[in-house]
């Protein structure tokens, strides 16, 4: 009979004990969402040129490598005169020989993209070419979108 008293006194006891475990399903949850949303999101973004231009078509188009150093040149909508882009970013000629040079140091085997709108001068377009070549990067491509 007195030990029927003790095992009352027990129970007491792991009554006032703390849970302390956390649940991860809800954070698992979230971090699986969000890993989907990414991997949906990403070749879109990827895919999104970032500076739009009507690329000249070509019917012997290829598909080049990605390169480090990617030119733009798009046309000013009052038709005078371009606005250059070097990898995204707009500069201006001293900016994009800074660039180059860098590159060049780091990789002599360079290969720059040069990508310009349709009604981008010819002449411009081949000033951006001698300065590219001038510092020193002999393998380059122009950008062109395959057309029939």
């Amino acid at each position: 009979m007195a030990g029927g008293g003790g095992g009352g006194g027990s129970s007491d006891r792991d009554d006032h004990t703390l849970f302390a475990a956390i649940n991860v399903t809800p954070l698992v949850d979230i971090t699986l969402v969000l890993l989907v949303i990414f991997m949906v999101a990403a070749p879109l973004i990827a895919a999104t040129p970032s500076i739009k231009m009507a690329l000249p078509k070509a019917v012997s188009a290829e598909a080049t490598p990605a390169s480090p150093v990617v030119l733009s040149l798009t046309r000013i909508e009052s038709g005078a005169g371009y606005k250059l882009f070097g990898n995204g970013r707009e500069t201006d000629e001293a900016g994009v020989r800074n660039l180059v040079a860098e590159l060049v140091r780091k990789d002599p085997e360079l290969q720059a993209v040069i990508a310009a709108d349709r009604g981008v001068a010819y002449g411009d377009v081949m000033h951006i070419v001698d300065v590219v070549r001038v510092l020193g990067v002999s393998r380059f491509a122009l950008n062109t979108d395959a057309g029939s």
